[in-house]
């Protein structure tokens, strides 16, 4: 299935949840925030199938001063 991650198109495994493509990307879940379709994806729904061509947006936490 094709999902388009921070702009850019990817082919994926059928079935792959948020926590999955997080997995794929090499990401922990630590300082990580997830958007689906522009709205933010709690962690209680990562578990959940991603639909075909969803848009994601991966965010991770930046400490800085």
């Amino acid at each position: 299935m094709e999902l388009t991650v921070n702009g850019e198109d990817r082919q994926v495994a059928d079935g792959l949840t948020v926590a999955g493509l997080l997995a794929a990307l090499g990401l922990g879940e630590d300082g990580i925030a997830v958007a689906v379709g522009g709205e933010v994806c709690p962690r209680s729904r990562w578990s959940e199938e991603l639909l075909p061509y969803s848009e994601i947006d991966v965010l991770t936490a930046v400490q800085g001063g």
